[in-house]
């Protein structure tokens, strides 16, 4: 795991090379796509983190409706043991 976070570390663009970037992108695709582009990107985001959240609370939800129904079963065997204690004996 060090190893390749050191990679990533090494690997990753300096400040040159974002600058460099940047002035491509900006004479690709103009002044004016620019902030569209930058629209489009953080929509993009936004539904990506709503789906990835949608997804974690739905997971979430099963998790608790399996220990709820773990639960039940022995909840059920304790109430037929205590009613088959309460039973008066004759």
């Amino acid at each position: 795991m060090y190893t390749t976070i050191i990679s990533i570390i090494l690997w990753a663009p300096g400040p040159t090379e974002l600058l460099i970037i940047a002035i491509i992108i900006l004479l690709l695709f103009g002044g004016r796509k620019l902030p569209e582009l930058m629209r489009g990107i953080g929509k993009g985001v936004r539904e990506f983190n709503a789906a990835k959240a949608n997804v974690r609370n739905e997971v979430e939800e099963g998790l608790r409706a399996e220990e709820r129904k773990a639960s039940e079963p022995q909840k059920m065997n304790d109430n037929s043991k205590d009613s088959a204690n309460d039973s008066p004996e004759t």
